[in-house]
């Protein structure tokens, strides 16, 4: 490589900083493998020690994102099969800026920090103040995506922007102008629009005056500052939102040092988690705290994420982009599908990849807030699995800011759970085990989860492409992940392997009954309707009703892992009992007896009292007792009997026995570690094998016509064993808390009744 050249010249150096370019990533092509005619090809001179591996994209970075297109240049002429999927982002690609997509997502954490807060943001006048200015990216972006933001202060390299009592329409509009401005700056800002006592002041000033305006917003005496304190007040503000849409780490913990951090540029700006009085944080940028320091905000009842929680839009939204591109390649081998018709068609897609990136973002962020709903009680658990996850994941504790084995035991003590941050590291890991688990099975063969692949792309992929998808390279990819996100999304991190561990199961079996148990009960519909609550009921409500359908999906995944049909397809699970549990599902109310009849109409009536629509309530309220479901329809199959018929007897035999307060016993049991929880969950369910073995010998001698008859008949003539039974659980009500022997004998007791 020849020396730079010696000058001033933009259009020189720039020239050469691009050859530069040129040459590295020439240089990655040489020595990465290739795919020619569907065959990988690797280099000459090459010799790999881990298998084949042709897939190699460029991510855009500072300094490099607006080089995608010469990435692209130098991928085609390498003949590269990525061609100019390579690099995203380009003239033929997904504008990240554009389209917003990495403040969007980010902004759907900060919705969801408010929302459990209280508040609306998109209807609703909150305060921010900012690190950034409006020609930026993600802070530009992220400062109009709503209008009621009232952005008191912000600060970048240059300027600092200070409105102490701003009206945030004409500040919307007035952002809006810079954002559109070319090269704008805070100083291209309308001065006459900010409120009295504020204005834009320059970051090479010695000192800057405080007006009594500014003074009372930054809570201070002092009439002049240095720019480097005034901006340390300016990130201690006491506001809604800290929004950081810039570059570099401004907030530590008070047990590291300037020099850990390692951004010396910024350490006379850095404050302590501990001094900020800001309730959100929302990241769109990174590196901009530490993560020890947002384990200290949480801490103190502050709300964050990660930044690679809050803003991993743009990255999902490079690899949409090279996954459409790589279907789309193959639809222009394959048809007549032209180049200018395919960049035609990426960009009436645009609005549409939008909504399936941030739909990710919004289901990541959910996920966060309803493991953070029980982390102070399943703190036992989360310590279980980050052992595990030492031992298979690779995790590296210290490396990832997570608390020791000492640490939690304090936490413990304290009553304390993990916070929002360091959850956030064990869903990020959990996935990452699961994923490369279901990529080494059977999954992603599954015909069944062949529509996982195709709901991936957007519709009009899928209504002119689908043959084309099953010829995709990375289609294996794209339903594992898929199957990854929607298990570890929707049940928390320690589900797979909890399922994987009570049951002797692995990966694919775990994830294949959690999809049957899924769709046989329709749950993604009951998700959509207590998802489009949102602002409409408080989201802790919404929580409860998301943690009954997460309940009833273990309770069932579990069932179908220790049946035969865990290893029968999906197709096949499904078709054997979606029919029976939606008529048991629909019927319900009339179906319940005694006790648990009062407490489906107590719970339907409570969320119905909260704004939730009646159906909705039945649904939610009618989970809990939907668990013995598959039971019931396995017992029709049984019986050859009509389901309604088999439900009856079933629920009858339960409140006759006082199966229904024993199971609620087995329910309320405290557990301490994972083997506890593993005891109650068998206790549970040999309890729920009893009953469905039960009903089945009632409806075996008893009267189709008359089930209630048949019952009470039935219990008659076992006499003797049936009221020792009763008598048993008797002194057991009368004995106080009960415990695992206590409940142990019960169960014991209740199943000589099968003989």
């Amino acid at each position: 490589v020849k020396d730079p050249p010696r000058t001033n010249d933009r259009n020189v150096l720039m020239e050469e900083v691009v050859n530069c370019y040129k040459f590295f990533i020439n240089g990655l092509l040489d020595v990465t493998d290739n795919v020619v005619d569907g065959n990988v090809i690797i280099p000459d001179a090459v010799r790999p020690t881990d298998g084949e591996d042709p897939y190699l994209v460029v991510a855009a970075d500072k300094g490099t994102a607006t080089f995608s297109d010469i990435a692209n240049g130098v991928s085609e002429d390498h003949e590269f099969w990525l061609g100019d999927a390579f690099a995203s982002g380009g003239s033929a690609g997904y504008d990240h800026k554009g389209m917003g997509i990495t403040a969007r997502g980010a902004w759907e954490s900060v919705k969801r920090h408010f929302r459990e807060l209280g508040t609306d943001t998109q209807t609703e006048t909150f305060t921010v103040a900012g690190i950034g200015d409006m020609g930026g990216d993600v802070f530009g972006n992220g400062m109009l995506l709503s209008k009621h933001i009232g952005l008191v202060a912000a600060f970048n390299h240059m300027h600092i922007f200070l409105d102490p009592d701003p009206d945030p329409k004409a500040s919307f509009e007035e952002r809006k102008r810079l954002f559109e401005l070319p090269r704008s700056t805070w100083a291209d800002y309308d001065t006459d629009l900010i409120s009295e006592g504020g204005g834009i002041f320059p970051r090479t000033e010695k000192s800057i005056p405080l007006s009594p305006q500014i003074r009372q917003l930054l809570g201070v005496s002092e009439e002049q500052l240095a720019p480097q304190e005034l901006i340390r007040y300016i990130l201690r503000m006491d506001v809604d939102l800290l929004w950081n849409g810039g570059i570099g780490t401004y907030v530590k913990s008070t047990t590291e040092t300037h020099s850990d951090v390692g951004d010396r540029s910024n350490d006379s700006l850095r404050v302590d988690a501990t001094e900020l009085s800001c309730k959100v944080i929302g990241e769109g940028g990174n590196l901009g705290f530490t993560q020890l320091a947002r384990v200290e905000f949480a801490q103190g009842g502050g709300r964050v994420n990660t930044d690679f929680i809050d803003n991993s839009a743009g990255v999902d939204t490079s690899d949409r982009e090279v996954n459409i591109k790589i279907l789309l390649g193959l639809a222009r081998r394959d048809s007549d599908l032209t180049g200018a018709q395919r960049d035609q068609l990426l960009a009436t897609m645009t609005d549409e990849v939008a909504h399936l990136v941030l739909r990710n973002n919004y289901l990541q962020s959910q996920a966060i807030s309803m493991m953070e709903l029980r982390a102070s009680e399943r703190i036992n658990e989360h310590h279980y699995f980050l052992k595990a996850l030492e031992k298979s994941a690779g995790l590296n504790r210290g490396l990832e800011f997570l608390p020791s084995d000492e640490e939690i035991l304090d936490r413990r003590k304290k009553g304390h759970g993990l916070t929002r941050p360091e959850l956030a590291v064990i869903l990020a890991y959990s996935k990452i085990s699961l994923y490369n688990a279901l990529l080494e099975s059977d999954v992603p063969e599954d015909p069944y989860l062949a529509k996982e692949l195709v709901r991936y792309f957007p519709a009009p992929l899928q209504e002119s492409y689908e043959q084309l998808m099953t010829q995709h390279p990375l289609r294996r990819e794209i339903i594992a992940n898929a199957i990854n996100n929607s298990v570890i999304n929707r049940m928390g991190p320690t589900f797979a392997r909890r399922m994987q561990e009570d049951t002797g199961a692995d990966a694919a079996a775990v994830a294949r009954a959690y999809t049957s148990a899924r769709e046989i009960f329709d749950m993604r519909v009951i998700w959509a309707e207590i998802e489009g609550l949102d602002n409409e009921i408080q989201a802790n409500a919404q929580y409860a009703m998301m943690t009954e359908t997460t309940q009833l999906l273990k309770h069932v995944t579990r069932w179908l892992l220790s049946s035969q049909t865990k290893t029968v397809s999906i197709s096949d699970v499904v078709a054997e009992f979606r029919e029976g549990v939606a008529k048991l599902f629909d019927h319900l109310p009339v179906l319940l007896a005694g006790s648990e009849l009062t407490r489906f109409k107590e719970a339907a009536e409570l969320y119905s009292s909260i704004g939730v629509g009646d159906r909705l309530s039945q649904r939610i309220a009618g989970l809990q007792f939907m668990r013995p479901a598959l039971d019931i329809v396995q017992a029709v199959n049984q019986t050859k009997q009509e389901v309604l018929h088999v439900a009856e007897v079933y629920f009858e035999v339960g409140a006759s026995l006082t199966i229904n307060w024993l199971r609620d016993q087995i329910e309320g049991l405290a557990v301490e570690g994972h083997w506890q929880a593993s005891a109650r969950g068998t206790l549970r369910q040999n309890l729920y094998d009893i009953q469905q073995e039960i009903a089945s010998n009632v409806i075996k001698r008893g009267n189709k016509k008359a089930p209630d008859r048949s019952v009470k008949r039935w219990m008659e003539k076992q006499g003797h064993q049936v009221a020792r039974a009763k008598q048993v659980l008797q002194e057991m009500k009368t004995a106080g808390p009960m415990d695992f022997p206590t409940l142990s004998v019960a169960v014991q007791e209740i199943r000589k009744l099968t003989h």
